[in-house]
């Protein structure tokens, strides 16, 4: 395995972090939230039409950029940093997997070159607190409960003349009042024969009720989605197996999710450290006071460990999919990305100067290359490494207001901002221990130790 980043995927990283840094400041950010769709436009088109996000880990064939997960987690990390609002979660890492897994040639050649394109922004519609169940985070429900169960409550299909309609209701749907394309699980069939099918929802759509919802993390917009009997086109078709493309999507989103974390748990270190650096007590720097130096000290640790898990679960996402099998006869056609191996050997964010942050760098940025040689390509490492950057981006944050002082607890400085993604998040795909109790239960831990 090698650890060292390529030429293309470091100019991806600079290229992204000058963008954000000259177009995502403080003040952009909160006038970005405060619009009707909880982001700039003029933002997203240059992150896509420029710099092609959205376009990175799809095919050639439909537009893309024909990279992998491990460069999409690179954007996020960097969007992380600057808390970007922007669609490219919900369009790049949530939707657009599912519609190049199950759609149709027909589907995807429609659709995906105007999503490579940044023209068109998809969302995928399952409800806020099902998500993480959903995409097999923290649970796998084979029956599809979260969405509905075949009883009343959820999304519910039914046959209408001419194709499908849905009826139900979806709420804290990542950007799911201003997305033009709603990818919705929805159960048929009834309660006996009840099963989750995928349908793909335009946002114009007749009997379509949107609105955004208020939410922990203001940059993680959300809406509510309201359907009745809204005309519905079946993604892929009606042998497609939902429920496995959405636990497949889950690794690759987690992996990416963490890396985003990471980019904003080292964005809110440096800023910590840059302050306790100029601020003074007692005639000297606060950060030179050896309390502080300590709590800095572990906050880096941490930080530098989930960077690592991140980037880690990103190349083994991105070695799996040439091996994952098509989810369906319509998918066969997908063409596969090939695999570009990642993992950091050195830290590229500022750090606190002490030996012990020193010592733990090395202990921490470069992964065991037995443990990689070991690894078998289905391994899914995306649910711990996303466990650990949402503790490291806790940690961080809340380290950040509280060595501030008093700064740090207003609502004018940005502290808050960073430790509202790290709950939020963790509200969103965690929370962290159910993460690691999934993870465990997965690989058998605590049967093979006889407990």
């Amino acid at each position: 395995m090698d650890a060292r980043f390529t030429d293309e995927q470091d100019e991806i990283r600079r290229t992204l972090r000058e963008l954000l840094g000259k177009r995502c400041g403080p003040e952009e950010l909160r006038a970005a939230v405060d619009t009707p769709a909880g982001h700039d436009p003029a933002l997203w088109a240059l992150l896509a039409g420029r710099l092609g996000l959205p376009a990175l880990a799809l095919p050639e064939t439909y537009g893309g950029a024909g990279c992998t997960v491990t460069e999409l987690a690179l954007a996020c990390e960097e969007t992380g940093r600057a808390l970007a609002p922007t669609p490219l979660p919900a369009t790049a890492v949530l939707a657009a997997p599912l519609l190049l897994a199950l759609g149709t040639g027909a589907q995807r050649a429609a659709l995906l070159p105007r999503i490579a394109s940044g023209e068109l922004t998809a969302a995928l519609a399952v409800p806020g607190p099902a998500l993480a169940t959903a995409l097999a985070l923290t649970g796998h429900d084979r029956r599809g409960q979260w969405a509905g169960g075949g009883r009343a409550g959820g999304v519910q299909a039914r046959r209408a003349e001419g194709g499908w309609q849905l009826y139900g209701q979806a709420d804290q749907v990542l950007d799911g009042h201003s997305a033009e394309l709603l990818v919705v699980p929805a159960h048929t069939g009834g309660f006996a024969r009840s099963r989750v099918l995928l349908f793909l929802v335009r946002g114009d759509a007749t009997g379509l009720t949107r609105v955004r919802q208020t939410a922990l993390d203001a940059t993680r917009p959300q809406g509510r989605i309201q359907l009745r009997d809204v005309p519905a086109e079946l993604l892929g078709c009606e042998d497609s197996d939902a429920l496995p493309a959405l636990a497949r999507l889950g690794d690759t989103a987690a992996a990416c999710l963490a890396a985003e974390a990471v980019g904003a748990a080292a964005r809110v270190l440096e800023r910590t450290v840059e302050y306790v650096g100029q601020r003074e007590q007692f005639g000297r720097p606060v950060g030179s006071f050896q309390a502080v130096k300590h709590r800095l000290a572990d906050a880096y640790v941490e930080v530098q460990a989930a960077r690592s898990a991140a980037y880690y679960a990103a190349w083994a996402a991105a070695a799996e999919a040439p091996a994952a099998a098509p989810t369906s006869a319509a998918a066969t056609e997908a063409p596969a990305a090939a695999p570009t191996s990642a993992a950091a050997t050195e830290a590229t964010d500022a750090a606190p100067t002490s030996a012990a942050a020193t010592e733990a760098t090395t202990a921490v940025t470069a992964p065991s290359s037995a443990i990689a040689a070991a690894t078998a390509p289905e391994e899914k490492a995306g649910a711990l490494a996303l466990a650990q950057a949402l503790e490291a981006l806790r940690r961080a944050a809340a380290e950040g207001i509280q060595l501030h002082g008093g700064i740090g607890f207003t609502w004018e400085h940005e502290a808050h901002l960073y430790f509202k993604r790290a709950a939020g998040d963790e509200l969103l795909f965690g929370p962290v221990h159910r993460l690691r109790a999934h993870a465990a239960d997965a690989a058998h831990v605590f049967e093979e130790a006889g407990t």
